[in-house]
């Protein structure tokens, strides 16, 4: 009796890994085992940059948050722990776009804490 193998599904395995590789540079996109590999580690970076993002961003709202907060003469630390204080609860997404496109608006809620 042959060996029995299931070429329809491993065709489909390795049609899925290739697919994923392309626009990858020479064998990386045409060798399967180069492909894997390549493939696999581009999905771990895009684990771990979904945690990274979050963390740049914070920290590019905190450095809007602190240049707005620093043209009405107040550091972004005061800002926050005056905020904490009078219970007003603007995240700093909220406040680094109201810092950069809506100054005005951010000159009030500065005005409401000091």
């Amino acid at each position: 009796m042959p060996r029995s193998v299931n070429a329809v599904a491993s065709r489909r395995r390795r049609k899925k890994v290739l697919n994923l590789a392309k626009g990858y540079w020479g064998s990386r996109s045409k060798v399967f085992t180069i492909a894997k590999n390549t493939v696999e580690k581009g999905l771990q970076y895009a684990y771990r940059d979904r945690k990274v993002k979050k963390r740049e961003f914070r920290g590019l709202w905190i450095q809007r948050i602190n240049a707005g907060a620093r043209q009405h003469g107040i550091s972004y630390s005061q800002l926050i722990g005056k905020l904490a204080v009078k219970n007003i609860g603007l995240n700093r997404k909220v406040l680094a776009d109201l810092a950069m496109n809506h100054p005005e608006a951010f000159k009030a809620v500065i005005d409401a804490v000091k």
